[in-house]
């Protein structure tokens, strides 16, 4: 990993392209953008009319001319073109009028663990767009524990859990390297699906899709734990007649209708202890699980986690930037590698 801390520290600026949002980091200015990766286009001109928070509150109202779309899924870049026109509205013309100025601009970059040739080609040529003339790939694992602080240049294990909104990935890492990793192909999003699909089939009640997110703060707390409250109240529209209505929901059966995906996340925690080597494994015991990205701070995961694998789970503090923050922390040269050179002579 050391040569490639070279690398990032000539990096001026990085970008975490997550699924739900995007994060800019500028060398020396620190986070200059932290927006929903969401643009609305109309449609018959082709002009883009909002991106960010704007477009994402113009989901599901928006007239028939008006598109709003996601060229970022899964932490890969599925449209080049609209990814680069959202980060040039972002980023705003100050910043990129500063950034142009860099002689030799040169950018990082957060990419998932298991993305392919193509997906890395895709974020590389979005930047390259923006005026980089170099980008550097950092594995999203990687960027997220050293943005939350685990000590990942030393011989001994650290277990992080980046919980994304279209994927869960989980790794073991030691010596600034990866030991053995599990991406899992559920998110936040997933957990979404699953209570929408219940208060329909359970309730007949069509749930907005923006009032997820409320329902699930609203059984914080506890959570989604046998202790948290018992029910609470909900609106959206009711099936049958389309008009509004409101239910009282019972936890309980929103706790179990989570279960599934909930589980799946499990099974690859426990795919890669048991890939792990024994002594790594001993490390964990104390150390535990660290937990960062959106999806971890839904009510009550981290106790499942807990109760599930019998090892301390830990939620990072700021959770949702602990990737676009170890970009930064690489960035500006202060992560110190650990020298491994060879005794031959």
């Amino acid at each position: 990993m050391t040569a490639s801390l070279e690398q990032l520290r000539r990096c001026h600026f990085a970008v975490d392209l997550g699924a739900a949002r995007t994060r800019v980091y500028v060398k020396g200015a620190g986070l200059v953008v932290d927006q929903p990766s969401a643009a609305a286009v109309n449609t018959n001109t082709g002009a883009l009319i909002a991106v960010g928070e704007l477009a994402e509150k113009m989901t599901g109202r928006t007239p028939q001319h008006i598109r709003v779309v996601r060229p970022v899924s899964g932490g890969t870049v599925v449209d080049i073109e609209m990814a680069q026109r959202m980060l040039r509205h972002l980023l705003g013309d100050k910043t990129r009028r500063a950034l142009r100025r860099k002689p030799g601009l040169r950018a990082a970059a957060c990419t998932p663990h298991d993305a392919g040739p193509l997906a890395q080609r895709a974020t590389t040529e979005t930047l390259v767009g923006l005026g980089a003339r170099r980008v550097e790939l950092v594995d999203t694992l990687i960027a997220a524990a050293v943005g939350c602080g685990l000590p990942v240049e030393q011989p001994e294990a650290t277990m992080i859990l980046v919980c994304g909104a279209a994927a869960t990935q989980v790794a073991v890492l030691s010596l600034g390297s990866i030991v053995t990793a599990e991406r899992i192909p559920v998110g936040g999003e997933a957990v979404d699906n699953a209570i929408v699909l219940h208060l329909r089939h359970e309730h007949e009640l069509v749930l907005p899709s923006q009032s997820v997110r409320p329902l699930q703060l609203a059984l914080s707390g506890n959570g989604l734990t046998p202790h948290g409250p018992t029910s609470t109240e909900i609106h959206g529209r009711d099936v049958a007649t389309g008009l509004p209505r409101s239910v009282q929901i019972d936890t309980a059966a929103v706790r179990d209708a989570i279960q599934t995906p909930l589980t799946a996340v499990l099974d690859g925690i426990g795919k890669v202890l048991r890939e792990c080597p024994p002594d790594l494994v001993a490390d964990l015991a104390d150390r535990g699980i660290m937990m960062v990205g959106g999806s971890a701070l839904l009510p009550g995961f981290d106790q499942m986690l807990r109760q599930a694998t019998g090892m301390p789970v830990h939620i990072a503090e700021r959770p949702d930037v602990c990737a676009v923050r170890g970009l930064g922390t690489m960035l500006e040269g202060r992560v110190e590698p650990l020298e491994l050179n060879s005794l031959d002579r």
